[in-house]
């Protein structure tokens, strides 16, 4: 298992002994060939399920919690900290439920439904198309609407398709003013349809496969010469049939990208908790984070044999911890708590897609609020931020930045025989300066680290850090900064060597300056 992890850092990653027992030898190296780190890996998701939507992000226009346009102000103003890049909206198993048409309109005369599949709580689809759209310009973050193909028609998604972009003369755009958006939002991203192989429809990847042919070509932005991104519903983890069958039938005229889905857990029958857990069940986790490498690998083994030009993006538009929920809520809500594993996590994620980003080009970390791994978490009037919300902030220095391409073999975190990297690394450079982020996952040990910097001529560096004293370690509304991001200068730079020291179950983010 080791080796299948660690052959992943491609484009210029190869591996070199340890230079001596304890220490762990790095080297950056520019490329000028080496692709852009896309800042669209660092996406979101918010799906209608439990408190995402409703007492997360969306409050009401008439609520005393400081609002938006009834979205609340505080997590506006966290995004915003984050530079959210995208957010990924309605869904999720609930966007092949949705008709987007319920959703727009006299919020009172909008109809309700019933959420199936999360909660069978009430939907009365007071948070909208346009609620969703102004809430993205507002945070100046790209739209991607994953639309209904499950339960819809060709036609209703090419009407909404009509609604949010064509400017005028048309119906759906005469419609869209009469709700008051005069200017159309000219959305580019496009997920046709969401899991597919389960809560989409229980389809074949060929039945698929011509499904989507068909929902594509009808697909068109009119004002942007048709310049949509259509994002093929891709596989579940390792269902490598999939996106064979996917890369092998859609003619690539008529798709931008492959989604794939895969989420960390401790064993998907017995996910144990999310704040009370055993070093086994953190290993597992990792284990599992990890394994996002091996998927990658050969995802793209199989895109590369028909796409030799990587025309096509790789998009793994959901991600993240999955545990069982807080005790006392809705089974159906999905929320949980968030430590320091969920920032080793997203540490090592964010890592794994900045080093495969001549692939992948877009991530959608799942979710953005009061679900599975969320970067906050409300009640009430109150907000806390959560350890992989500090991840995300440290990592914005990667965005659209180059690729370093990294050569280091990891030590090894061991546990009951079993082995993983236990360090990972990325690297980029922007504006001529310089960002490494490295992850030591290992739950007790420290590791040394010794970076080559000597062929990027860089003389000076700060760094900040996230850690904790114990890995069960979270915020709460009580104590909403028991985790937070540090300064860290337990390091040395010195004729382009830089040398530190990795605490247990850390994040580092180096910075030239």
């Amino acid at each position: 298992m080791k080796n299948k992890l660690l052959f992943t850092l491609l484009i210029g990653v190869f591996f070199i002994p340890n230079a001596f027992f304890g220490q762990t030898s790095i080297k950056l190296t520019k490329n000028e060939d080496a692709p852009q780190i896309s800042k669209h890996i660092y996406g979101h998701f918010a799906e209608h399920l439990g408190r995402a939507i409703y007492d997360g992000l969306y409050v009401g226009e008439d609520s005393k919690i400081p609002n938006t346009d009834g979205v609340r102000n505080d997590l506006i103003k966290a995004l915003k900290d984050i530079q959210i890049p995208n957010l990924r909206w309605p869904g999720g198993c609930f966007a092949d439920t949705y008709h987007w048409m319920d959703g727009i309109g006299p919020k009172e005369d909008r109809p309700s439904i019933v959420n199936a599949w999360w909660g069978g709580v009430t939907e009365d689809n007071s948070f909208g198309t346009h609620d969703f759209l102004n809430l993205c310009e507002e945070l100046g973050a790209e739209p991607y609407l994953a639309a209904n193909v499950g339960s819809g028609t060709v036609k209703e998604f090419t009407d909404w398709i009509q609604y949010v972009n064509h400017a005028e003369g048309s119906p759906m755009a005469e419609l869209r003013k009469e709700n008051g958006k005069e200017e159309p939002w000219n959305v580019k991203y496009w997920g046709v349809g969401n899991e597919m192989w389960g809560c989409g429809g229980n389809m074949t990847a060929e039945f698929y496969a011509n499904l989507y042919r068909q929902y594509a070509t009808f697909m068109t932005s009119w004002e942007n010469d048709n310049n949509l991104y259509r994002i093929a519903s891709g596989a579940n983890q390792d269902d490598y049939h999939w996106t064979e069958v996917l890369m092998r039938d859609i003619p690539k005229h008529l798709i931008e990208g492959v989604a794939l889905h895969s989420y960390s857990y401790v064993e998907w029958q017995n996910k144990g908790s999310a704040t009370d857990f055993n070093e086994e069940q953190y290993f597992s986790t990792m284990k599992t984070a990890l394994f996002m490498q091996e998927l990658i690998d050969k995802h793209t083994d199989i895109m590369d044999k028909y796409d030799p030009k990587k025309e096509i993006d790789l998009i793994v538009d959901e991600w993240g911890g999955w545990y069982e929920v807080e005790e006392g809520t809705n089974p159906g809500f999905l929320y949980q708590q968030n430590t320091m594993r969920d920032a080793m996590i997203a540490g090592v994620t964010l890592n794994i897609f900045n080093n495969e980003s001549d692939r992948v080009k877009m991530g959608n970390l799942a979710q953005t609020v009061n679900v599975l791994q969320a970067v906050a978490l409300t009640e009430g009037e109150k907000m806390l931020l959560t350890p992989t919300y500090h991840v995300l902030k440290m990592y914005t220095v990667h965005h659209d930045a180059q690729l370093l391409p990294v050569v280091f073999d990891s030590p090894e975190y061991t546990h009951n025989g079993e082995t993983l990297p236990a360090v990972s690394v990325s690297a980029s450079q922007k504006d001529e300066n310089v960002n490494i982020s490295i992850v030591n996952i290992d739950s007790e040990k420290e590791n040394t680290v010794e970076i080559d910097l000597a062929e990027l001529e860089v003389n000076n560096m700060t760094a900040t850090i996230l850690t904790s004293e114990n890995l069960q370690d979270h915020n709460t509304f009580d104590n909403p900064e028991k985790i937070k991001v540090s300064g860290f200068d337990d390091f040395k730079l010195r004729r382009g060597n830089l040398k530190l020291t990795l605490p247990p179950f850390s994040v580092v983010v180096l910075e030239e300056k």
